[in-house]
């Protein structure tokens, strides 16, 4: 059975960084591309981030580039979220996606809130 976890979020002020974490059981990550979703209370889903399973590639949409890093920590078999320069716009509940052709599998989401 796979279980993904998300981990990392919390109440951070506007400009304030959070570093989340997506750890899972069941499958390797490294073998995974790893995606990062927003869920916003209309429930609209938007991406923030992707890694490749070797960790070289990354894509981050206008919206986040420049102040979210995603990366592979190879040693803790984890993807990492680095989220600077954190806005209220960029609130919601964060996901970790892992896919790889017609499988893929998702968390419970972490939480993040960002206001003064």
């Amino acid at each position: 059975q796979v279980q993904v976890v998300e981990s990392g979020g919390g109440l951070v002020q506007p400009g304030g960084s959070l570093r989340l974490s997506c750890t899972a059981s069941g499958i390797r990550l490294d073998d995974y591309f790893v995606n990062w979703y927003r869920i916003i209370p209309d429930k609209q889903r938007l991406r923030v981030a992707t890694i490749s399973g070797s960790g070289t590639d990354t894509y981050y949409p206008d919206s986040t580039k420049g102040r979210f890093t995603v990366s592979r920590d190879s040693a803790k078999s984890a993807v990492t979220l680095q989220m600077n320069n954190l806005q209220p716009e960029d609130a919601g509940i964060y996901f970790c996606n892992p896919y790889r052709g017609n499988s893929t599998y998702w968390g419970q989401g972490t939480q993040v809130t960002v206001s003064s």
